[in-house]
């Protein structure tokens, strides 16, 4: 499963039209993340009611508990993958897609089978395989003209999959599943799906010779290749890396928190609102990173993305004002800040750093900076958690929501247009060529 060989299929995807290579590709990506979080996101939409006692005499939240857990494990998963996703061949990706997957179920099955607290320690197992998933899925889809719309394609999947999972875990509570299994049942319900999309994936033909003439050559990266390309771009590539920190900290938040957050808005007893509200954004997100493909320019293109996550960051602040002083109603308040928010978040998983590779004409992979970015965002995400536990524990979650959704919009607005400032004045007007010692 999972490598790229010469069945019907490929052979019709290497002669199809470009439109239905998209759709075939996208559907198999979408499937296989929204799939993912079914082993994943399940256990958010429990109350886990309780706290531990920490080391001092301090208390935690069972729920924060669970979530910092898994998120160390995630965490920890994206520090491995700067390593194993930038050198890991087309050949080995979807093997490795299913094993991770299989480590995650069983782990959530041992999470049933713990008595609390010692269960805890599962969901960090459970987190470790699955911050590699991304990487992989990315990688069937990078260094193609077309990589804008599978890369909004695949994004659009969790956007609308967080929101969906909760949902069906809320409904497999309403029909008397035990709370601790709840998480393991649900992921149950996901595998056979991931499995069609990953063997879809898996036949999906290499880019051809005009992708890699349009998008640079994709090669895996070495440590020698990985350090020549952040050296190269250091100040640029930190300020990015340091307003994700905050991006995926406000979106774990509003993610972890989504039902509390709407029992706090008046919704407590409408667990479908977790689904419906993130629709739109996902459409949102989809159209707008899909837009871009139209910009054959890799370097206006870069600078466009960076100028939409820059207005993404301004959406933000602007709905919950809005909302603030009566403009606006809940729900599109929360749709309001959730398109900003993915607007910011998205580009970096997909768009961003595939064309600052081409921009540049760097021949690597765009998963070395993914996974850079997304193990830094994830002890920022953890560090939230922590400040708002022990911090800010009297303020509730819609409060601090607010507050974080002013702080996350002003610091990421002000960032974006550094970043951008930066790579204007780095980049070239016209298009790069491939650096051989890049190879090296």
């Amino acid at each position: 499963m999972g490598t790229r060989g010469d069945g019907a299929l490929t052979r019709w995807l290497k002669r199809t039209s470009p439109q239905w290579f998209a759709t075939v590709a996208i559907a198999a990506a979408f499937s296989a993340y929204f799939c993912m979080y079914g082993f994943r996101k399940p256990f958010a939409a429990a109350a886990w009611e309780g706290s531990i006692e920490l080391p001092g005499g301090a208390t935690l939240d069972l729920k924060t508990a669970l979530i910092i857990a898994q998120v160390l494990g995630y965490c920890l998963s994206k520090f491995l993958g700067i390593k194993a996703i930038s050198e890991m061949s087309g050949r080995r990706r979807g093997l490795a897609i299913v094993a991770l997957i299989a480590i995650a179920e069983l782990a959530l099955v041992a999470f049933a089978l713990t008595p609390s607290p010692w269960s805890i320690a599962w969901l960090f197992v459970n987190g470790l395989p699955l911050g590699m998933v991304w990487g992989l899925v990315f990688g069937f889809l990078e260094g193609r003209r077309l990589s804008e719309v599978l890369g909004a394609g695949l994004s659009a999947s969790y956007i609308v999959a967080a929101g969906f999972v909760k949902t069906v875990g809320s409904w497999l509570l309403g029909a008397g599943v035990p709370e601790v299994w709840m998480p393991a049942l649900t992921g149950l319900l996901f595998l056979p799906p991931l499995l069609v999309a990953v063997w879809t994936l898996g036949q999906l033909p290499p880019p051809s010779l005009e992708d890699e003439l349009l998008r640079t050559r994709r090669t895996p990266m070495d440590a020698a290749a990985r350090r020549r390309f952040f050296a190269s771009f250091a100040p640029g590539l930190l300020l990015l890396t340091g307003l994700y920190v905050l991006l995926t900290a406000f979106r774990d938040f509003r993610d972890n928190f989504a039902p509390q957050i709407w029992e706090a808005l008046g919704y407590a007893k409408t667990p479908s609102i977790m689904t419906t509200s993130e629709i739109p954004v996902a459409f949102g997100v989809l159209l707008a990173l899909a837009s871009i493909m139209r910009v054959r320019d890799n370097r206006r293109a870069l600078l466009v993305v960076h100028l939409l996550m820059a207005g993404g960051s301004l959406m933000i602040i602007v709905a919950t004002a809005a909302w603030q002083v009566g403009v606006l109603a809940p729900v599109p308040w929360m749709i309001l800040v959730g398109l900003g928010l993915y607007l910011g978040y998205v580009p970096f998983g997909c768009v961003l750093f595939d064309r600052l590779i081409a921009a540049v004409g760097f021949a690597g992979t765009a998963g070395f900076m993914i996974y850079v970015t997304d193990a830094f965002g994830y002890v920022g995400s953890v560090a939230l958690l922590l400040y708002k536990s022990f911090g800010q524990a009297s303020l509730s979650w819609l409060e601090f929501f607010v507050g974080a959704a002013y702080t996350t919009g002003g610091v990421s607005l002000a960032c974006f247009l550094g970043a951008l400032a930066y790579f204007t004045r780095r980049t070239s007007p016209t298009p790069a060529t491939p650096q051989p010692a890049a190879l090296e």
